[in-house]
């Protein structure tokens, strides 16, 4: 496939996906609002108790 050809292909299937998209409702935002910050204080919760356990050991 030529640039050209690819291109265009990016082009069609991108204009498929923008045609597919919708603003999600205000009960969908705060969920994904609310999972990510849970998975946040997660891994940062993960961090800290990992720095604790190599100050101790080290």
């Amino acid at each position: 496939m030529t640039k050209i050809q690819n291109l265009k292909s990016f082009v069609a299937k991108s204009k498929r996906v923008w045609l597919v998209l919708k603003k999600p409702t205000r009960k969908e935002y705060e969920m994904i609002a609310k999972v990510s910050a849970v998975g946040i204080l997660l891994l940062g919760f993960l961090g800290f108790i990992l720095s604790l356990v190599m100050k101790i050991f080290m």
